[in-house]
């Protein structure tokens, strides 16, 4: 049986809630949803371009604390609140991932856990065996 990693951001709702940022079995890693938040503070209010681009910069953060990169990144789901605004979504993934070109889905949210909130991205790494 595989090793169970947790990985936390160490925020208080995790315990509270009971979920991990990310959880690592195996070569297998999932990140929970993840937002525009830094800390307490919104990074983006109002930009969800901005939001986007952090959002996708933290997990490339939590990927790495896991062993991965954005290159082992299969899967991304995208809930927006706003689906006319895809494109912005779009273009900040794209420079994230435009040679990787992972399996995506972006879809629209009636609202997320705070209504300042525009995007919350999950992802899906797998790593390569080595050798």
């Amino acid at each position: 049986m595989s090793q169970r990693q947790l990985i936390s951001s160490g925020t208080p709702w995790e315990p509270l809630v009971g979920y991990s940022r990310a959880v690592r079995v195996g070569n297998l890693i999932e990140i929970s949803g993840t937002t525009a938040m830094d800390g307490d503070e919104l990074v983006g209010r109002g930009n969800v371009y901005e939001q986007t681009r952090f959002i996708l910069q933290k997990v490339s953060a939590i990927l790495a604390e896991a062993g991965a990169s954005l290159s082992d990144v299969v899967r991304t789901r995208m809930y927006v609140t706003d689906i006319s605004q895809w494109e912005d979504v779009g273009r900040a993934h794209g420079e994230f991932f435009r040679d990787i070109r992972p399996a995506a889905s972006m879809v629209e949210v009636s609202a997320l856990i705070s209504p300042d909130l525009l995007v919350e991205i999950e992802v899906t790494a797998v790593l390569r065996p080595v050798g």
